[in-house]
């Protein structure tokens, strides 16, 4: 039809130019609003293929068949073929079985000998940090989701106040101004103008069209990027010239037969206004500047950082249920398999950003922010910890972690924590607190690595089902070994090791064998209280004036 209308004149080829340049043109411009289709086509290649292949093959048999029954049978076994591959694929999740042990095949991971120690503890759960922020702007202002990241040498929490979502002309004609940077390891975070710094960004997550933090990331790539990689988490934080910055993680997929999600870097977008040229920019080419994983190694503030999208490392967790071999996850074995447990009542699931220091456990680790799993058995009744899962969190290629079931030591999971808290403190009103977030705490007490798990007491708000964070939240520290829980004061983390041991040293004293700690241990008590009697001795005594005056 095209080739008649195109040989009809000139007028008419003159037209079908201007068409296909118009329709070019709009491809050209509207690639991230399709872009997802893209992606869809390349992560379920492999699966499209087979079966336009097995229709091709089954539809043409169908129209050869001169026999009714024949064409029946054929339409039957095509039928059996795709009930079979959605019974198989998706309702048993083989797929998803699949592609999680090609994520475990090409995984580069390190065994570790010795727990590391974490250090720079926040004390504020993610969802409290959202609350109080939320409550700190206005009708028309809304806050983005909290992300705890490195800040001039300190773990902070960031989060642009942007324009509510249900403000759409302010998403349109309005820019980000303004940006929270909370310190991560105050009780009482304060969300005025110390913490409220004046940032101007052009491109946000809220605001539409080509301003959208998405829309210019995807309008960036490259053809072969449409198909293999997709914007994820974006982050706030500054760069090595002290400007702050929207770091945006991209997540790429590899693998054929079952494509799997991994780091595929960082776009940076500047902060600051943009002019018209900046709007022809983000119009035809988008807006950032892509950093491969190979290259985040030349930008400092990169690295030991949280960048990474909490889909791959989830997904690189839950991959090692695979140690005990392909099998070992299915149903009828489930010896060494592993989940990464959900807790109905915790609303910011894991993984659990935290700070851990490596110094002498692992020399290919560094010190810094990393994705924390807490991994159990498989079965929903069982709540041990078996394995501490360790990802670095700046998407360096490498995944750490300690074996606790096989070297025996017995601790309690994440999902045992909160009836321990519960039952600590029986006055308390757990219908309308809750425990969440058990990170781990992991402290050199009394000889030896100690793990314990910091839980914090957040309100929940009856009516909406969220949690409401106070400036000076409960804490509980939970021995993960024999499940004592020791309540500490959020406002002297300082004190918290003294707390844990004086409460805890009986019990250790009486089950473990450090004989030469202990003795050491008990000589320094007594020495001390030695010091108080003298003390109290020497203090002078006034004697009763019996004079009469």
């Amino acid at each position: 039809m095209i080739k008649r209308y195109w040989q009809r004149g000139k007028k008419q080829k003159t037209i079908t130019i201007a068409g296909v340049f118009i329709l070019l043109l709009l491809l050209f411009l509207f690639r991230d609003d399709y872009q997802p289709v893209l992606l869809f086509l390349r992560k379920y290649f492999f699966i499209l293929l087979l079966c336009a292949v097995v229709l091709f093959f089954g539809l043409r048999k169908f129209r050869n068949s001169l026999s009714a029954g024949k064409r029946l049978l054929t339409l039957l076994l095509i039928g059996v073929f795709f009930g079979i591959l959605y019974l198989v694929g998706w309702h048993l999740d083989m797929y998803a079985y699949m592609k999680t042990y090609y994520v475990f095949q090409n995984l580069n991971r390190t065994e570790l000998n010795e727990l590391p120690l974490s250090q720079n503890e926040r004390i504020q759960p993610l969802r409290n940090i959202a609350s109080m922020a939320g409550e700190s702007v206005g009708e028309t202002k809304d806050v983005s989701l909290p992300h705890l990241v490195r800040v001039d040498g300190e773990n902070k929490w960031t989060m642009v106040i942007e324009p509510a979502e249900k403000y759409v002309w302010q998403r349109i004609n309005s820019n980000i101004e303004e940006i929270f940077s909370v310190p991560s390891t105050t009780p009482f975070p304060r969300f005025s103008s110390d913490n409220r710094i004046p940032v101007t960004f052009s491109i946000g997550e809220s605001l539409k069209f080509s301003r959208n933090t998405y829309n210019a990331a995807v309008k960036k790539f490259n053809l072969l990027q449409l198909f293999t990689m997709q914007p994820s988490d974006v982050f706030y934080m500054k760069n090595d010239n002290g400007n702050w910055v929207q770091v945006v993680c991209l997540i790429k997929w590899k693998g054929f037969f079952f494509p799997y999600p991994t780091f595929g870097g960082v776009m940076i977008i500047d902060s600051g206004k943009h002019n018209f040229n900046d709007y022809l920019e983000r119009l035809f080419v988008g807006k950032g500047t892509y950093i491969s994983p190979e290259e985040i190694k030349n930008y400092p503030y990169l690295t030991r950082q949280n960048i990474l999208a909490e889909e791959v490392s989830q997904l690189q967790a839950e991959s090692l249920k695979f140690l005990g071999g392909f099998s070992d996850p299915l149903p009828w074995n489930m010896e060494t398999a592993v989940k990464i447990p959900e807790l109905p009542d915790d609303q910011n699931q894991q993984p659990y950003v935290t700070d851990f220091n490596f110094e002498g456990t692992s020399p290919d680790a560094y010190s810094g922010l990393y994705h924390w799993f807490g991994l159990e058995p498989i079965g929903d009744e069982r709540t041990s910890l078996t394995f501490s899962v360790f990802i670095p969190a700046d998407g360096s290629d490498k995944v750490f972690y300690y074996d606790h079931a096989t070297k025996k030591e017995g601790m309690g999971g994440v999902s045992a924590m909160p009836l321990k808290v519960v039952e600590s403190r029986k006055e308390y009103d757990w219908t309308a607190n809750k425990p969440v977030e058990f990170r781990p705490y992991i402290r050199e007490i009394a000889g030896r690595k100690r793990m314990f798990f910091l839980g914090t007491i957040s309100a929940v708000n009856q009516e909406t089902g969220e949690f409401d964070g106070s400036s000076t939240p409960d804490l509980a520290l939970i021995d993960s070994e024999y499940r004592d829980v020791v309540w500490v004061d959020s406002k002297n983390s300082a004190g918290w090791d003294k707390a844990i041991f004086d409460q805890l040293i009986d019990t250790w004293r009486a089950n473990e064998r450090n004989e030469t700690f202990f003795i050491e241990e008990t000589r320094l008590r007594l020495e001390e209280n030695s010091v108080q009697e003298d003390t109290i001795n020497n203090i002078p005594i006034q004697e009763p004036d019996t004079s009469g005056q």
